[in-house]
C-alpha cells in the first residue's frame, strides 16, 4: 500500500477535502500514475452533486496527467518512466471499441461510474475502510492513481502538463465534437454556446478547420473577449433576441451549433439557430430536453448526442498535440494552475467565471 493524498467527496454535494488515504499496487491491466497536474471539470461538479451516498466516500478527477511508477503484468502500451494522459477507460473488445468508437463502449457505465473496478473492488482505503474511486477509469484528484491501461495515452515529454491535462476530457470532448463529428468544411458557420473549456476547445478546433464565421454565446464578458482573441468573429450575451442575432451574425443561420451548456432551453435556441439542414450536437450533462419536432422536421436538422468528441483518445490526442504545437490549439490560453490543496479555491473560481480551465498541480 502507498500512502497518497486524495481529494475525497464524503457525501453527495460535500465539498473535495484533502485528506491521507492508502493505494494499493496496480492489477494485470493498471498501472500507478504519480500525477503531474489534472484539470477541473464540470462533469466532476456534475457527478458530486448528483452521485449515490452508498458510493461515498468518493475520489472524482479525471483529466490527469502524470508519470507512470509501475505497471500491471498485461500492460503492453505504457512503461515505467512514461509521461500519460490519463482519459476515459474502455474495455478495447465490445463492437464499438473495434470501431474505433470506445467514448460508447458497452463496458463504460462499469469502467467508468461504478464507484471501483468492474468486479465491485476499490483500490484506495480511508482510515481502513474502502475508499470509492475509478472516476473515468482513474480518480485523479489524488498524488497518485491506479489507472485502467486504455485510459492512458503516451505523451511526449516536454508537452506541460498544464496543457496535457485538459486533454483527456475537455479539450477532447469539444474538439473532438467538431473534427470527429461534425466535420465541418472550410467557409462554414458555427456556433459555439457556451465560452468555458469544452466550447472554446470546439471553437478553437472549428478556426483551425477554416470555420468562418465561428460565434460563441457566453454570459461572462471575459469569456466572450477570449473568444474573439480565439479567433470568433463574435462573441454574444445570451438573452431576448439571441436567436435573430446568431441567424444574423451566420448570414440566415448556422451550419453547425455546438451546445455545451447542458440547459434545455439553450438547446432549443440552438435549432433556431440552424439555417437548413444545419447540425447541432448536444455535449452538456443537462435535464429532459422537448424539441417542437416540426422546426426539426421543416430545417431537415440533425441533432448529435456527443461523448468526449467520440475520439479513440490513442489516435485523437496524438492529433490535437500536433495542433497545439503549430498554434492552432492554443489549449494553454484557458489554463489557470492552482496547487492541488487549494481545490476549493478552483472549484470557486471555474463557478464564478474568473477562470475558464483550472488545473490544479503537484509538486
Amino acid at each position: 500500500m502507498r500512502h497518497v493524498r486524495a481529494a475525497v467527496v464524503e457525501a453527495p454535494g460535500a465539498p473535495f477535502v484533502v485528506r491521507d488515504a492508502e493505494l494499493e499496487g496496480p492489477r494485470p491491466r493498471e498501472a500507478l500514475v504519480r500525477m503531474n497536474a489534472v484539470g477541473v471539470c464540470h462533469t466532476d461538479l456534475g457527478m458530486r452533486d448528483t452521485w449515490p451516498r452508498q458510493l461515498t466516500p468518493m475520489v472524482f478527477g479525471h483529466e490527469g496527467t502524470g508519470l507512470v511508477e509501475a505497471v500491471g503484468a498485461e500492460v503492453t502500451g505504457v512503461a515505467p518512466g512514461d509521461r500519460v494522459c490519463l482519459t476515459f477507460a474502455s474495455c478495447g473488445a465490445c463492437g464499438e471499441c473495434a470501431a474505433g468508437h470506445p467514448a460508447y463502449c458497452r463496458a463504460a457505465p462499469a469502467l467508468n461510474f461504478s464507484g471501483g473496478r468492474e468486479d465491485g473492488s476499490t483500490p484506495l482505503s480511508l482510515d481502513g475502510s474502502a475508499l470509492c474511486a475509478g472516476f473515468f477509469g482513474q480518480s485523479s484528484f489524488a498524488t497518485h492513481a491506479v489507472v485502467h491501461e486504455r485510459g492512458m495515452v503516451k505523451i511526449p515529454s516536454d508537452l506541460p502538463s498544464e496543457v496535457a491535462a485538459p486533454l483527456g476530457c475537455g479539450g477532447q470532448t469539444g474538439a473532438g465534437t467538431v473534427l470527429n463529428r461534425l466535420r465541418p468544411g472550410p467557409g462554414t458557420s458555427l456556433v459555439v454556446l457556451g465560452a468555458g473549456g469544452v466550447g472554446l476547445s470546439a471553437l478553437m478546433a472549428a478556426v483551425a478547420v477554416g470555420c468562418d464565421p465561428v460565434v460563441a454565446v457566453d454570459p461572462v464578458s471575459s469569456r466572450r473577449a477570449l473568444a474573439v482573441e480565439l479567433g470568433a468573429r463574435a462573441a454574444l450575451s445570451p438573452g431576448d433576441g439571441l436567436v435573430a442575432a446568431l441567424r444574423e451574425a451566420t448570414g440566415g443561420g448556422a451550419h453547425y451549433v455546438v451546445e455545451t451548456t447542458g440547459r434545455p432551453e439553450m438547446a432549443r435556441r440552438a435549432v433556431g439557430a440552424l439555417r437548413p439542414r444545419g447540425e447541432l450536437a448536444l455535449l452538456g450533462l443537462g435535464g429532459e430536453v422537448t424539441f417542437d419536432v416540426m422546426a426539426l422536421l421543416a430545417k431537415g436538422a440533425r441533432v448529435h448526442g456527443v461523448i468526449e468528441g467520440d475520439s479513440d483518445p490513442g489516435r485523437f490526442l496524438p492529433e490535437l498535440i500536433g495542433l497545439y504545437r503549430r498554434g492552432l490549439f492554443p489549449l494553454d490560453r484557458l489554463v489557470t494552475t492552482f496547487p492541488f490543496e487549494e481545490i476549493g479555491a478552483a472549484v470557486a473560481a471555474m463557478r464564478d467565471g474568473s477562470v475558464v480551465k483550472p488545473v490544479l498541480t503537484f509538486p
